[in-house]
């Protein structure tokens, strides 16, 4: 069996991990399940730890996706840590308006301005 390519790319700078979507579409249960494996072993290995998650490929998201955003942002405040999320496209920043996930999360217009958030 063909090892499955990362979902997530992930660099860390000054104790903050960047996590940026390779996929384009975060739509069907499998690709869910492997992005929420991912990042429930990033913050499993990182006590306190900060969070930046952008969006900045990601042009479909599923209310599946976002339930699991919602779970992974509680597993990271148990263990002492903050979660943004940035570079949401304006159609997908839609959905956390109407769904008032953006009262919820932290979220930037970019990397950047995220980052200097922490």
């Amino acid at each position: 069996m063909a090892q499955q390519a990362a979902r997530l790319k992930v660099k860390k700078s000054n104790g903050l991990s960047i996590v940026e979507f390779s996929d384009r579409k975060i739509l069907d249960e499998l690709c869910i399940l492997e992005i929420q494996e991912e990042l429930e072993r990033l913050v499993a290995a990182k006590t306190g730890g900060h969070f930046l998650l952008s969006f900045k490929r990601v042009e479909h998201l599923s209310s599946a996706a976002l339930a699991m955003l919602i779970t992974l942002k509680k597993q990271v405040e148990k263990n002492n840590g903050q979660l943004k999320l940035s570079d949401i496209n304006p159609q997908i920043f839609e959905v956390f308006k109407i769904t008032r996930l953006n009262k919820l999360f932290d979220i930037h217009s970019s990397t950047d301005e995220a980052m200097a958030s922490f």
